[in-house]
């Protein structure tokens, strides 16, 4: 290994200061990275039955890559000094385990099914330098990359000569000056199409002010504690952990206003690299694997789905999970990239591979948008990825795949322009967390979905999109509202409807009226200052997540508010896309602690009855730590009734009075009848 691969490690900067001295944590090298190559891209087939086993194998082999990186990195002294010790101490042991492991996956694929050839190459390993960008070429949002040049060169600009690893960050394991790139410098880039299902439909889930985070990956890693190695934001469905079933995520409370939105939304944390010490500081996933910082809570989070330029959308399926980006870009390459930062002012233009430096008064802005093609029969794919697709430049699905509704995640953040001449001393770095290898690199920014909406609504979502129409809880507080356009497509209720009723029981409106999402101006969008009953906007440690054990990630979920309406009942057959006859639906399978998965479909009770609300086309594996079932909060009733004005009161007592002047009069006529008779 060449020497000044390893000679960035503690170089400090301008400042003059190691990663070493910064860090406290030991001697790290920012400049070197472990590259191997990621087995579980290339298992584009897997049988249902060995899933669950092949799962977990894959995560040990991120497992050993992470610890493999931090040997490398406390060794800069050991390297410098004998440019073997990399192969010897790191890289060989790592491609002995490696290789154990990737055997086991062919046995247990073999076992069920036909035994994948090839893996045994993918053992080794290798030691590259980490300041060296990956290859770039077309990313998976078909075409809409920034050529390579153009940010190189506003990289470059930016890092005044210190692209050699400027000082390695808060963890020494990035980013660095040249990660970072001024916006102005951007030409515009960016375009969005119209076309035949013009419509969108916005969802509002507030921005993670409870603190739900924790660092494992349900799609990628189920039943792994730890999956991600780095921590995540979650919004929507407050049940998200390594272990939750799928009856767990049916059950949760969301954070979402609309209720029948229990869909899990979640992304890497971005932390600022100022010196502070989350309390996951000395966890997996937190400062233990380089993730290191203060956690900065978005200023805003818009959820829109979008359709397609060509034709109409269809409904996506119940459990329907994608991920969009690539954690491992840095070393996979761009082949899966999807990164997009941003400026608020500035998002014609964007940055793939590079963070924006905002000018003053604009925000950070990261951006994904998610695959919008779906191949009409599975949930999941043994990688994750060959399930979905994106739409070609003009709007085309791949052949077999059909236009699903695209999620569109817009993140805000409240960030000033690091000051890159000291090395974030002044002002500091900000950075995604990451798999501990990839070092903090924007190209790895990457986002997670798993759809939980209930039938009706994804019905009217997608009846929203393909008339033209904005929708949605959060159709007022998107980021590009139509001039007078209002979310109030179907205003077929009014909150007046139950005083007809004059008797004052407060349980009148109480008559299963059809569902909230119809009125979204009475559910307004959740600010950071108001955390419904969560742990008060909490850090890793205030919700168990430290990885340690089965509830991590849960962190008490956050409760709906008492003035908003109860969970909607379950659908009877959770995978049943609204819309008339529907393809079969192939499930995936849940964390079932190692086993394969079950293939009996949901719970039933002794009448056979489903009880689960996800139907028997689901395949559902046993959690090895459910989620608790959070119970239902009491509606509460419009003020209107039982507690009307001085107007309501006289309304309801002129009756009375009328009564009482009859009562009176009778009396009068009564008397002169007496009299004429004495």
């Amino acid at each position: 290994m060449a020497a000044n691969v390893y000679a960035s490690a503690t170089d400090g900067g301008s400042g003059g200061d190691s990663a070493q001295t910064r860090s406290g944590t030991g001697v790290r090298t920012a400049g070197a990275t472990i590259d191997c190559p990621d087995a579980g891209s290339k298992l584009t087939s897997v049988p249902e039955q060995a899933r669950g086993e092949v799962d977990k194998e894959l995560a040990l082999l991120d497992e050993q890559i992470a610890k493999a990186y931090q040997r490398l990195s406390e060794s800069a002294q050991q390297v410098r000094q004998d440019p073997g010790f990399a192969d010897n101490a790191v890289v060989n042991p790592l491609k002995e385990k490696r290789a154990a492991t990737l055997e086991r996956i062919a046995i247990a694929i073999d076992r069920v099914g036909d035994r994948p050839k090839g893996l045994e190459a993918l053992a080794a390993c290798t030691v590259e330098d980490g300041n060296e960008a990956p290859a770039q070429g077309e990313g998976q949002d078909g075409g809409d990359e920034q050529p390579a040049e153009e940010q190189g060169q506003a990289g470059q600009e930016q890092g005044n000569g210190q692209g050699q690893g400027a000082n390695g960050g808060q963890a020494g394991n990035g980013p660095v000056a040249a990660d970072f790139a001024d916006i102005k410098s951007v030409q515009p880039n960016a375009n969005d199409k119209g076309g035949a299902s013009g419509g969108s439909f916005a969802t509002s889930c507030g921005v993670n002010e409870n603190g739900l985070f924790n660092s494992d990956n349900i799609i990628a890693a189920p039943g792994v504690t730890n999956g991600a190695h780095h921590f995540h934001d979650y919004v929507g469905n407050q049940s998200n952990n390594a272990f939750a079933s799928d009856q767990d995520l049916a059950k949760a409370e969301t954070s979402c206003d609309d209720q029948g939105d229990k869909s899990s939304y979640y992304w890497p944390v971005v932390r600022l690299q100022n010196g502070a010490q989350e309390q996951d500081a000395q966890k997996p996933g937190g400062g233990i694997e380089g993730n290191a910082g203060e956690i900065v809570t978005p200023k805003q989070v818009t959820l829109t789905f979008v359709g397609n330029p060509r034709e109409k959308v269809t409904a996506m399926p119940r459990l329907l999970r994608i991920i969009t980006g690539d954690a491992k870009s840095f070393v996979n390459g761009p082949a899966n990239a999807n990164a997009s930062w941003s400026c608020t002012g500035f998002e014609d233009r964007q940055l793939k591979d590079k963070y924006p430096l905002c000018p003053q008064g604009s925000d950070v802005v990261r951006t994904f948008k998610f695959q919008s093609c779906w191949d009409g029969r599975n949930i999941d794919s043994a990688n994750h990825r060959t399930h979905v697709a994106f739409a070609d430049a003009a709007g085309n699905c791949p052949s077999g795949f059909r236009p699903i509704p695209q999620l569109v995640q817009r993140i805000v953040y409240d960030i000033d322009a690091p000051s890159l001449q000291d090395g974030g001393r002044t002002t500091p770095l900000f950075a995604v967390d990451s798999f501990p290898e990839q070092l903090h690199k924007p190209v790895t920014d990457h986002g997670d979905f798993i759809n939980i909406f209930d039938e009706d609504l994804m019905g009217e979502m997608v009846d929203c999109i393909n008339d033209g129409r904005k929708c949605g809880a959060g159709a007022d507080g998107g980021q590009n509202p139509a001039p007078g356009e209002e979310p109030q497509e179907e205003p077929t209720k009014t909150p007046e409807a139950p005083q007809e009723e004059p008797t004052k029981t407060p349980e009148a409106p109480q008559e299963e009226p059809t569902k909230a999402p119809e009125a979204p101006q009475e559910q307004p969008t959740r600010t950071p200052d108001a955390p419904q009953n969560g742990n008060g906007g909490g850090k890793p440690a205030d919700n168990g997540d430290d990885g340690d054990d089965g509830d991590d990630g849960k962190g008490g979920g956050a409760k709906p508010p008492a003035d908003k309406p109860g969970p909607e009942p379950e659908p009877g057959d959770a995978s049943t896309a609204p819309g008339g006859a529907q393809p079969e639906v192939k499930a995936t399978a849940s964390a079932d602690g190692g086993n394969a998965a079950e293939q009996g479909g949901g719970s039933k009770n002794g009448d056979d009855e489903d009880t689960d609300g996800l139907g028997d086309s689901q395949a559902v594996g046993q959690a090895t730590s459910a989620a608790p079932t959070p119970s239902v909060p009491s509606r509460t009733e419009p003020q209107a009734v039982g507690g009307g004005g001085l107007a309501d009161t006289g309304a309801q007592l002129w009756p009375a009075a009328a009564g009482a002047v009859l009562v009176i009069a009778g009396f009068v006529v009564l008397r002169r009848v007496r009299r004429s008779h004495m």
